[in-house]
């Protein structure tokens, strides 16, 4: 039998290959700016036709697959690098974190088991615990780095569970004395529909609190649905305040949400997944009041701090919690470490690769300063953004001092609600495949809307400027033509 297996081509071809994707990555950023942000259109036939070469029985020469790769993935995609992409929170990742996963791949850790790889859980707990600590929860905070915010809102489902019905663990929702129900605002991150499900609360356990004027969850229709849910011999358990929600980036009203759920013994839980970012900014860190006082929260790193897809982080102040909601053993793991607890024992996944690495690179090299800045300064330009939109007759119709910006046309509006859908839509179509920038439509408590938020690193004044450009020539033409 040979020594070396046929996958090993030697670190000198390692090196070799890893200099080609370094090259083809950086041309890739650099040159990204000087073409479309999107494509046109999908082009699914042309894609399946160039995928049929790869049968996967004849090897490819590297350089041509990996060129071949880089070339698809830049002709047939939305590129959240570009500047100009003003999108769903995808950003353009920063250097350090493309850095991380590099290293992260490469050394290849298993953070199952905490004696399998001390120094990467460590490294990952350093930075929960500054998270935690910016955003004002007590020492003994604990938690796990997520695939993103969905799996850390899953966790803080099942966490709140475990608190609120000592059965939970072992009988399942089947085993409790009724139905179980939650409440988040109806501009939440509908995920809680999808975990809802997975956890077998049902969908109808999810309860979509209608909003005040300003997007917020509205307390009053809460009171009045939580006080119908216990009459009707239903059981609360949790609470969910959003802290900058995807469609407008409103905050809900975090201090008023945290004393109603204690008042009620509702776990309460701050989807913080993407304005928790501003923690880091002593500065902005006053728009999240109320988020000490969660018994949970998620922060996407992958969002407004800009690492690579996927980052999420769940933090709890109840990490006894958290170990009873995840405990398991079996006689194949290692066992335990004194005073330090197995990530697969305290989290949703069992083997998992080192994802906050990237985060840990980030902070480390560039500094918490730094990442307040890059905040400050991407707010200053939604506020430009919202001020030249102003000046060319749009009207904004949220309310947040976060960078995201949702405007409509009062001449669309006339014609009722689906006539103003279309013709934003038709707006959006315009710029977008025309491949100036990215943004999208949205629907505020169902006035249709153009959303634009700054999601990159890269973006410049001249880059808000050029936006405001092609939405008014793709508004003069969708008037002119009618096509609405």
């Amino acid at each position: 039998m040979e020594d070396k297996g046929p996958l090993d081509v030697g670190p000198e071809e390692g090196a070799r290959l890893l200099a080609a994707v370094a090259e083809l990555v950086v041309g890739h950023i650099r040159t990204v700016p000087d073409g479309p942000v999107a494509p046109a259109e999908p082009d699914t036939a042309r894609i399946r036709e160039r995928l049929a070469g790869y049968d996967f029985e004849r090897p490819a020469p590297a350089d041509d697959a990996l060129t071949d790769v880089t070339e698809m993935l830049r002709r047939w995609g939305v590129h959240t690098t570009h500047p100009r992409y003003f999108g769903l929170f995808n950003p353009t990742p920063n250097w350090w974190g493309v850095a991380g996963e590099l290293l992260a791949a490469g050394v290849n850790p298993q953070l199952a088991a905490y004696s399998h790889a001390p120094a990467a859980v460590e490294m990952e707990r350093h930075v929960l615990r500054f998270m935690a600590a910016r955003l004002g929860l007590p020492d003994v905070a604990e938690g796990s780095f997520t695939v993103g915010g969905a799996e850390a809102n899953l966790t803080a489902v099942v966490v709140a569970l475990t608190r609120a019905f000592d059965d939970y663990a072992h009988a399942g929702v089947r085993g409790l004395p009724g139905s179980p129900v939650l409440y988040a605002s109806a501009e939440s991150h509908l995920a809680w529909l999808k975990i809802a499900h997975m956890t077998g609360l049902g969908r109808d356990a999810v309860r979509l609190v209608p909003v005040d004027a300003r997007y917020r969850l509205g307390l009053d229709r809460l009171g009045e649905m939580h006080a119908a849910d216990v009459a009707a011999g239903l059981l609360p358990f949790l609470l969910v305040g959003t802290a900058g929600t995807t469609a407008g980036g409103a905050l809900d009203p975090l201090p008023e949400l945290a004393a109603f759920a204690a008042e009620r013994g509702l776990h309460f839980h701050v989807d913080a997944a993407w304005a928790g970012a501003v923690a880091l900014s002593d500065r902005l860190r006053p728009l999240l009041a109320g988020v000490e006082l969660a018994d949970s929260v998620t922060v996407d790193a992958h969002k407004w701090l800009s690492a690579p897809m996927g980052a999420g982080m769940f933090l709890t102040r109840h990490p006894e919690t958290l170990a009873r909601s995840f405990r398991a053993s079996t006689s194949y793991m290692p066992g335990e470490t004194a005073d330090a607890p197995d990530p697969y024992a305290t989290s949703v996944q069992w083997s998992r690769r080192f994802a906050g690495l990237k985060v840990f690179l980030a902070l480390a090299i560039a500094g918490r300063p730094a990442h307040a800045a890059q905040l400050e300064r991407d707010v200053r330009l939604g506020e430009l953004l919202a001020r030249l939109l102003a000046e060319d007759g749009w009207e904004r119709i949220n309310d947040t001092p976060l960078p995201l910006v949702c405007v409509a046309a009062p001449e669309a509006e006339r014609d009722g609600p689906e006539h103003s859908a279309a013709w934003h839509a038709a707006v959006v179509d315009r710029v977008v495949t025309g491949g100036e920038a990215w943004v999208s439509t949205v629907r505020l408590a169902g006035r249709p809307a153009i959303r634009i938020c700054l999601t990159s690193h890269r973006t410049g004044s001249a880059d808000i400027e050029a936006l405001v450009t092609a939405l008014t020539q793709a508004r003069t033409a969708v008037n002119e033509s009618g096509s609405a």
